[in-house]
């Protein structure tokens, strides 16, 4: 069993940046691959990025690309999603989940952390 708890969400002005924090409790956590997702009003929930339990394949949305940058600390059990040059369009509540294997469904979820980026 695994459980995510994100942190680091807040308010923050256009081109600001902020770093998302996903604390993993579970001893296989670091086998596990995850990702950072986000749900903005009225829309679904979409995939930002993605990391395999290597760190080795990461996978960018195209509206992140160059501006997002995620990572793993496997001694620390936490997945970090850096945010820069943020836009009003990131703004949503953000989740990270993981999964055992790098293809199959997203098993855990955290309870998500709201970003709202101010024009």
């Amino acid at each position: 069993q695994v459980q995510l708890v994100e942190s680091g969400g807040g308010l923050v002005q256009a081109g600001g940046s902020l770093r998302l924090s996903c604390a993993a409790s579970g001893h296989t956590f670091s086998s596990y691959a995850s990702g950072w997702f986000r749900q903005a009003p009225g829309k679904e929930r979409e995939v930002v990025a993605r990391i395999s339990s290597s760190a080795g394949n990461i996978y960018y949305s195209d509206s992140v690309k160059g501006r997002f940058s995620i990572s793993r600390d496997s001694v620390k059990n936490t997945v970090y999603l850096q945010m820069n040059s943020l836009k009003p369009e990131d703004t949503a509540v953000y989740f990270c989940a993981a999964r055992a294997t790098s293809r199959g469904d997203y098993m855990y979820w955290g309870q998500g952390t709201q970003v709202t980026v101010s024009s």
